[in-house]
């Protein structure tokens, strides 16, 4: 399963529109970030009772309720009857992802795979069985995302008649991704992550997208879009298969597309190869940065993801310290006790932040724009001419000051980086503390195989983000430590001179 990088956001009239941006990653990494709606905002809160999971299981009349071979299967006869040529992989039940594409032959660093012609890939071009319908939400300007989401949803709810059939019904009903979490299940399982704020954004804008559509365009044409077919149910589930499996490629100018039996492709964290479309062999491949032998299982890269993010599209999270791209998002807050405190806010909404930021810590260490922000934080009055350099570097919208530093307070902003570390940390020995008993409560077995499931999904990333908050808790009270001890062989020296010349 692939995903599209890009993100999504309103206008002051609440219109989705796409705004991809290939400066923020390279154009294979496929991380779709969502901003909060600032209009018909509707938030993601229902009742924690047992009925609430019952809920959000849930699922659409189509698709598939295990990733069988058997479904794969359908899937692989219905594509090579309709022009996929030869491969050479095959589906298969593996170790890493139930089912996935093994090599069926000897396969070479360097070798291009997979072939799939355009005419087997749904673009935003693709033609509807239903043709009113698509020229409904092209004559109303529907941006790419939601147009796609719309189009899943009218050809599943035609079953048999439509071309895709066998592809939809090869789709999971329940697509792995936080999307498919409660909101009693988030605040339950990842209140020490910052992901979890991630995964309430994401819902909101999916609930405010179909609130749009259903305002501005199913309510005014509902012999196209019946209310029973395209509701938040089904549209939760389209967003769901987008999320996890859309990709863009670069050769076809960014376009976005779905591209059936490539979306069998599970993810590894060393593999560095991505889709794209062929001009020479016209079709959609990618080429293998390592050698495979038959039987064993081909991989693909989703992205340079950190485990959150794979989490909150995928619904899994590899081994603790198997991902290089790994991170956790540390918050940080102005304080409002700060004499300069709103001049500080006005300065760094200037620059689209806020008084609490988030920022990344990766096992590496932290981005300049971190440390930018921790020194506005602890700046004194007596900075105030630095406090615009210092929000526009934490920004990063700014080209100069690449190398910014301010050694007279540097102590302080190193110790209030600390102390938001060990605050995080602290949220997360809480949590994994308690995680024993979390259970407890649930006396029927399907809600407890699905909590024990979500529990374990939980723990795993919570695990892997405490790791990188220890690493830069170390790193931080060693670099105190040795400024202290620093200071301290100064004002020895010091003392020491001035002993001499008395």
């Amino acid at each position: 399963m692939v995903e599209a990088s890009g993100m999504m956001y309103t206008n002051t009239n609440t219109t989705l529109v796409p705004a991809f941006n290939p400066s923020i990653q390279r154009n294979h990494l496929r991380l779709c970030q969502l901003p909060l709606l600032r209009r018909h905002h509707v938030q993601f809160s229902l009742s924690a009772t047992a009925s609430e999971t019952s809920a959000f299981m849930e699922t659409i009349p189509w698709g598939c309720e295990n990733d069988s071979l058997e479904n794969s299967s359908s899937l692989l006869k219905w594509l090579s009857q309709s022009g996929l040529p030869s491969q050479k992989m095959a589906i298969d039940k593996v170790d890493v992802g139930e089912r996935g594409l093994v090599a069926l032959k000897n396969i070479r660093k360097g070798e291009k795979l997979l072939f799939v012609p355009p005419s087997l890939v749904i673009t935003p071009d693709s033609e509807w069985s239903c043709p009113e319908a698509g020229e409904v939400l092209k004559k109303n300007s529907v941006p790419d995302w939601p147009l796609l989401a719309t189009y899943l949803i009218s050809e599943a709810s035609l079953k048999e008649s439509s071309k895709w059939f066998s592809y939809i019904s090869a789709l999971p009903r329940q697509p792995y991704s936080l999307l498919y979490w409660s909101q009693s299940e988030l605040d339950r399982y990842l209140k020490a992550s910052q992901i979890r704020e991630r995964a309430i954004e994401r819902t909101n804008n999916v609930v405010g997208t179909y609130n749009d559509m259903r305002l501005r365009i199913f309510s005014k044409y509902p012999d196209f879009f019946p209310e029973e077919v395209f509701n938040i149910k089904s549209f939760k589930w389209s967003f769901g298969i987008l999320f996890s499996r859309m990709v863009r490629l670069p050769s076809m100018d960014g376009k976005v597309a779905l591209v059936p039996w490539a979306d069998m492709l599970n993810h590894n964290c060393e593999v560095e190869t991505f889709l794209d479309y062929d001009k020479s062999s016209k079709g959609i491949v990618f080429t293998t940065d390592r050698p495979y032998l038959p039987g064993e299982q081909v991989f693909i890269s989703y992205g340079n993801k950190s485990n959150g993010e794979l989490l909150l599209s995928y619904g899994f999270v590899p081994k603790e310290g198997t991902n290089p791209s790994d991170s956790v998002e540390l918050p940080l807050s102005l304080k409002k006790s700060d004499e300069c405190y709103e001049e500080k806010l006005e300065l760094l909404r200037k620059y689209g932040l806020s008084r609490s930021q988030c920022f990344p810590l990766r096992i590496t260490g932290w981005p300049l724009e971190l440390m930018a922000y921790a020194y506005l934080a602890v700046s004194p009055s007596s900075m105030r001419g630095k406090f615009e350099e210092m929000a526009a570097t934490a920004s990063n919208e700014t080209t100069s000051n690449k190398d910014l530093r301010y050694p007279e307070i540097e102590e302080q902003a190193l110790q209030f980086i600390l102390d938001s570390c060990e605050s995080s940390i602290s949220k997360y020995n809480k949590f994994l503390q308690a995680s024993g008993s979390l259970d407890l409560d649930v006396t029927s077995p399907k809600q407890l195989n699905r909590r024990l499931f979500l529990k374990q999904l939980a723990v795993d990333l919570c695990t892997s983000e405490r790791r990188i908050l220890f690493r830069a808790q170390y790193i931080l009270r060693r670099r105190l430590r040795d400024m202290k001890t620093g200071e301290l062989k100064a004002l020895t020296i010091f003392n020491g001179f001035r002993k001499f010349f008395k």
